[in-house]
């Protein structure tokens, strides 16, 4: 599989840097970011939202990619993800809320998506999901 950006030369700090040039332009309020082993987070408020984005590095291994190479690629990626965000959001694709839903930060400490991770994988496996096309009409 192909990695987006494979080759950058972009150090994490810059990258860190460009979301939250970013992210503030787009008006939000505050920004936070953190770095430890193995993951990083990137944080902001914008509309009365708290929005917090968790990157997992892979483990390290005496094989593979150079892991610094990797965190810049998903960096990067990052970068391009909130930017096609904003992008949809200017275009009325979609909402703000709706763009960023999964990253919304609820009262508990949770994102939306780590709270509802477990439940969409249940009715999933057991089958219990609606009709992949809802009746038309109303019916």
């Amino acid at each position: 599989m192909r990695t987006y950006a494979r080759r950058t030369r972009v150090p994490v700090d810059q990258s860190r840097l460009a979301i939250e040039r970013l992210v503030v332009g787009h008006g939000a309020t505050r920004f936070y970011s953190a770095q430890e082993e193995g993951r990083a987070l990137i944080g902001f408020e914008l509309a009365d939202r708290r929005i917090q984005f968790a990157i997992q590095f892979p483990p390290k291994s005496g094989r593979g990619r150079d892991p610094e190479q990797v965190k810049k690629e998903m960096f990067r990626a990052l970068l391009l993800s909130v930017k096609a965000k904003f992008v949809a959001i200017e275009a009325g694709v979609e909402t703000l809320e709706q763009a960023f839903l999964a990253h919304v930060v609820m009262p508990n400490g949770q994102t939306v998506h780590e709270h509802l991770k477990g439940y969409l994988a249940e009715g999933y496996k057991v089958g219990k999901m609606p009709p992949m096309l809802p009746a038309l009409g109303g019916a």
